[in-house]
């Protein structure tokens, strides 16, 4: 899943980047609206975490933004009010959800988890291939029976290459969906981490590259 904080308080945004990218996330941060409202519009995010006073760029004005993109990111508005009658305003500009500081985190994990399952068309929280299964809710896989120790990242591809299955997935499209806005888009980091990624999953192999185009995984 990937996510934008946008929030002027850095100690707070920090810890949320953090926290969700404990959580297997691909976080970017931004600190003042301007920022956070140009890379909301050229990156695809599946969710945004939107401060509403913020600094060169109020969020009202970017959530107000990105519901007129027809972009199906969803937005999770943070605002240190929380009256009824702000949280009615912040979901009446277009936010899918609201949550007042403080907050406790492990409902903003929740929540924002909610929320990307919403971004992008459903799919069950159990994916299997054959003898490959993959419980998102868990962070689990198995393969014949077996649990797989796999890292965040390779955890990432393997559950991006299921949902899109049978589908060739880019790497670019890869890098994107399960790394960060400081990943290096001429790094071989994806490539690595496929490789790693096909040694832990074992015989027979399961992921096979297409020349040119990407990886998929076999029937």
């Amino acid at each position: 899943m990937r996510v934008l904080v946008v929030e002027d308080e850095r100690n707070l945004a920090d810890a949320i980047a953090r926290g969700l990218r404990r959580h297997g996330m691909a976080v970017d941060v931004s600190y003042n609206g301007s920022e956070g409202h140009e890379l909301a519009m050229v990156t695809r995010y599946d969710v945004v975490v939107l401060d509403r006073d913020l600094p060169g760029m109020h969020g009202d004005d970017i959530c107000a933004a990105l519901v007129e993109s027809g972009a199906l990111t969803r937005v999770l508005m943070l605002t240190a009010s929380g009256s009824v009658a702000d949280r009615v305003e912040g979901l009446q500009l277009g936010a899918d959800d609201y949550l007042p500081k403080p907050f406790a985190f492990d409902e903003l994990v929740a929540r924002v988890q909610a929320l990307g399952r919403r971004a992008t068309p459903a799919a069950p929280p159990v994916l299997a291939i054959g003898d490959l299964v993959l419980d998102q809710g868990r962070r689990t896989v198995e393969r014949g029976g077996k649990p797989l120790d796999l890292t965040r990242k390779e955890f990432g591809l393997l559950e991006e290459l299921l949902k899109a299955h049978p589908a060739v997935v880019s790497s670019e499209e890869l890098l994107e969906r399960v790394w960060d806005a400081n990943a290096d888009p001429f790094t071989t980091t994806v490539r690595v981490t496929m490789m790693t990624l096909r040694k832990k999953l074992g015989e027979p192999p399961l992921i096979e590259t297409v020349v040119g185009a990407g990886y998929r995984l076999r029937s």
